[in-house]
């Protein structure tokens, strides 16, 4: 490194990654030229990268040799010249099975018979086998189609819950590798053993609505595992699933997504996973084989962070409800399950916990449920020991547990026996944002607790119900957010090559869930082409992209992409490029007008956002386009978006400038997505919604497709205020009426309860849905002013705006960050902002009236400028509105 002066206590390096791998999961996995990414701390004012030099070792049993050593540089230069890094720690990576040639494994099931219409219990699998030598290095690589849990010499492997992960079975089943080699004797007998339950494959899945259907990948669970065993001596052995494995049914006699888990210690098998005889020989029997996975499925290695238990949270409370039930409330709505600790009772006593969101006349409220029963049971063994026992094989959406059953007469002795664990997709978080008010503050941890729960394998829509599917439209429109908060890439990029798997099946229309669990209905079977739904193939790679600069799931979807826009269907009876009139939209679906058993009749016409919708999915695509380097693509696209916007402007925009669909929703969306042809227009519209807004009193009239933009559209068109107005209403529907009602979550609807403490009449009604959590991304890029101005965040802004957010005193916002940035108002406006190393930041400051930026670089930086709060303009209240206002105020 030429022209470098050693001062290795200047720069230190960290947190080398290899792709989007968290160093947890980076045994086994598929990806054969990894990019490598790391940080730099403390990296100095202006520093920029000049050059680097990375050692590549090659660990073998027993020693590690360097394969080679590579320099490279950067394209810009200069800035970070006379500066050497410490090494940065060693990062590790290795790949799995890279193709089917090298599963040697068969795929095993049971050799009874089942009935497909009825649930299973487990099945146990074990095999024992003989260490020759030494063990050096021993990986299990494992999958299956149902879910499972593998463990060695009676020891659990892993801590991933719910492996393999939910895919699209039809395209691709993903799988695991384990180092072992900790839990292997060196010489003797070991025994592997695996727990085998139906899970998404083929338990119970999709809303009853839909027929509550069973088996809809297959009925048979089936196991593939094998176990690659390096010795001491230089020999190997490989142990596989075949004939030899044995398997027995299991003590889990239900275990289903909905339904919940069902323990019988009757039915334990002591010692089934150790070496020697577990139970009696009639309980075993030889595995069956089974011909090998078609080669229509791909076989994957783990992509993106499994799922794991996250954190344990004791109960607040004890309830004895008006019937006399005895209910653990647990303070916040979680995701995952209950665990009982330290029990003790007769043989045959069955403990049952039923899980729900929310009490109704003091006891749970189960309606909401529908067809998933959220309940628990364990049947004690009654050897006067203490007993504890936790779920494997289900999850739940709950924050109250009604427990039945329990030994004893004392409810609060349940404050130190039950816990509840929670689960999810093991993301990092990388998003935080705190301000002044109080209840700001909660909704924004309410936003990041709901993506946690239903961050579940799969962006889920709900955690509780009998659905918990992967809806398109949900995560199309919360994306922006999700990517902010969370690493979410490796997740969603892994799913969005099932939605491509969907899609094509198909016939190149997106599937509304994914996977799809729909798709053995006939009314679906072609599928149902839906504006915002299937927009996710193209929206969320590109949010995806722009949160990290990746260009790999562009160019991974964008066969995806091209399949979509030429699947959409067109207005080809007026000769028309947008959609045809005639179609179904879930439009802007749970407007808070609508009906609760009607939650697509919004005020905002469907055609309108399907077409809005449409214009910006063709304007990322002359973008995308040019970015994978595809310019006759682009011209085309760029071709179609004018005369799509041209047609657009003809069917639903006035020569004065006014929509004809006069909704928050249509003059959002028409602002946000650029659909304006001048700046006039951009401020009619600007002022027809900020009316819109006041002459509401300043509530939401939004529903999915339009509450992520409402704010910003108020934003862009100088009604800031109005926004803050309309983000700081306490009155239903807000977002902080939900909080004020103790929401510690996303409400599916903005009445999820309504103001005396009922449950929403409506047949579909979560209190855990992210969707109008989008607005939290107005929270960051506003409120405390920070936003992303080139893809990766290679450039950002941070411009705050105190007098558009009164009475808010501070805001701060953070990404990627433990520092972030900030603003502080009194008698003078004080800035603060913390700047990556090889980014830029402008920094706008209000300057005597006007503006002015700052261009910084790497480094801390504070300002401090006269600032004074000042009044903003606004459209009056129409006269009803007024009156109602003004009486509304009396006392």
């Amino acid at each position: 490194m030429e022209g470098f002066e050693l001062d290795r206590s200047a720069l230190d390096i960290s947190d080398v990654y290899f792709e989007h791998y968290q160093p947890a999961d980076t045994v086994g996995v598929g990806d054969t030229r990894p990019r490598l990414s790391w940080k730099f701390s403390p990296a100095p004012p202006g520093f920029q990268q000049e050059g680097y030099q990375i050692d590549i070792y090659e660990e073998i049993p027993g020693s590690t040799k360097l394969i080679c050593s590579t320099k490279g540089t950067r394209l810009r230069q200069g800035l970070g010249k006379g500066l050497v890094t410490t090494w940065s720690r060693p990062a590790f990576l290795e790949t799995g099975l890279l193709s089917r040639e090298d599963w040697k494994c068969k795929r095993v099931t049971v050799p009874w018979h089942e009935d497909p219409e009825t649930p299973h219990p487990e099945h146990l699998y074990r095999k024992e086998f003989a260490s020759s030598n030494s063990v050096t290095r021993a990986r299990l690589y494992i999958t299956a189609q149902g879910v499972y849990e593998a463990e060695v010499n009676g020891k659990r492997v892993g801590d991933q819950f719910l492996a393999p992960g939910w895919t699209a079975y039809d395209g691709r089943l993903q799988y695991q590798a384990y180092d072992v080699t900790h839990l292997l004797a060196d010489t003797g007998l070991n025994c592997i053993g695996v727990r085998l339950a139906e899970g998404w494959f083929s338990g119970h899945l999709a809303p009853g609505l839909f027929g509550f259907p069973r088996n809809i990948w297959g009925a048979q669970n089936t196991l593939m595992a094998q176990l690659k065993i390096h010795y001491a001596n230089g020999s190997e052995d490989t142990i596989v699933t075949d004939a030899t494995w044995q398997t027995a049914p299991g003590p889990i006699r239900l275990a289903e997504i909905y339904r919940g888990e069902k323990y019988d210690t009757a039915f334990e098998v002591d010692g089934w996973s150790s070496v020697g005889r577990a139970g009696s020989q009639s309980e075993w029997h030889f595995a069956k084989v089974l011909e090998d996975l078609p080669s229509s499925v791909d076989l994957i290695a783990q992509r993106g962070e499994p799922v794991r238990r996250q954190t344990v949270i004791q109960p607040q409370a004890i309830i004895t409800t008006p019937s006399g039930k005895v209910v653990l409330d647990f303070g916040q709505n979680l995701v995952g399950y209950t665990r009982v600790k330290r029990v003790r009772g007769p043989k045959g006593r069955c403990i049952s916990l039923a899980h729900v969101e929310v009490l109704e006349n003091g006891e749970i409220g189960q309606r909401p449920l529908r067809l998933a029963d959220q309940l628990d049971q364990y049947t004690l063994r009654g050897e006067d020991i203490d007993e504890s026992w936790e779920p494997r094989f289900t999850y739940h959406g709950f924050r109250y547990v009604q427990v039945d059953g329990w030994p004893g007469d004392d409810p609060q002795a349940l404050r130190e026996r039950i816990e509840a664990v929670t689960c999810s997709t093991d993301m990092k978080l990388i998003g935080e944002f705190t301000c002044s008010d109080v209840l700001l503050n909660k909704l924004h941890e309410n936003v990041i607790r709901s993506m946690r729960g239903n961050f579940l394998s799969v962006p889920t829509d709900c955690p509780q119900r009998d659905e918990r599917l992967g809806w398109t439209g949900d995560i199309t429109l919360f994306g922006p957010t999700a990517a902010y908060l969370s690493d979410c890439y490796g997740m969603l990029s892994r799913w969005l090559g099932d939605v491509a798997i969907d899609q094509q099946a198909l016939g190149g229309v997106p599937a509304w869930v994914t996977p799809n669990v729909l798709k053995g209905l006939k009314m679906f079977n072609g599928g149902i082409p839906t504006a915002v739904w299937d927009d996710v193939v193209i929206i969320l790679p590109w949010t995806l992209y722009r949160a990290t600069g990746d260009p790999g799931v562009l160019s991974a979807q964008y066969p995806s992409m091209l399949l979509w826009l030429k699947s959409l269907p067109r207005n080809t009876v007026q000769n028309s490029r947008l959609w045809r009139p005639d179609g179904m939209q879930w439009g802007d679906w749970l407007d808070p007008d609508a009906p609760p058993a009607l939650a697509w009749r919004a005020k905002a016409d469907p055609d309108f956002v399907a077409n809005a919708f449409l214009i910006r999915s063709l304007e990322l695509m002359t973008v995308i386009s040019s970015i994978l380097n595809e310019p006759g693509d682009a011209r085309a696209f760029e071709e179609e978006l004018e005369a799509c916007k041209q047609e657009f402007h003809k069917e639903y925009v006035t020569a004065n400038g006014r929509l004809v669909s006069d909704s928050q929703t249509a003059y959002s969306l028409f602002i946000v997505f650029g659909l304006y042809q001048d700046e006039e227009q951009k401020s009619r519209a600007g002022q027809r919604l900020a009316q819109l807004v006041i002459d509401n009193l300043y509530k939401i009239g939004t529903g999915f497709a339009g509450t992520p933009f409402v704010c910003e559209a108020l934003a862009q068109t100088g009604f800031c205020s109005v926004a803050a107005k309309m983000l700081l209403n306490h009155e239903c529907p807000s977002w902080l009426y939900q909080v004020k009602m103790g929401a510690t979550t996303m409400w599916e609807r903005w009445d999820s309860m309504l103001a005396d403490g009922s449950i929403n009449p409506g047949e579909m009604t979560s209190f855990n849905h992210y969707a109008f959590g989008s607005v939290a991304t107005f929270l960051h890029e506003r409120v405390a002013g920070l936003q992303c101005l080139e893809a990766g965040w290679r450039r950002s802004r941070f411009a705050p705006s105190p007098s558009d957010f009164q009475p808010l005193t501070t805001a701060s916002t953070a990404h990627l960050s433990p520092f972030g940035s900030g603003w502080l108002v009194g008698a003078v406006l004080h800035v603060s902002v913390t700047v990556p190393a090889m980014t830029e930041m402008d920094v706008v400051l209000p300057d005597d009236g006007e503006s002015r930026t700052e261009t910084v670089r790497s480094g801390e930086w504070s300002f401090t400028v006269p600032y004074k709060i000042a009044a903003t303009g606004e459209p009056k209240l129409g006269f009803w509105q007024s009156l109602i206002s003004t009486r509304g105020t009396r006392t």
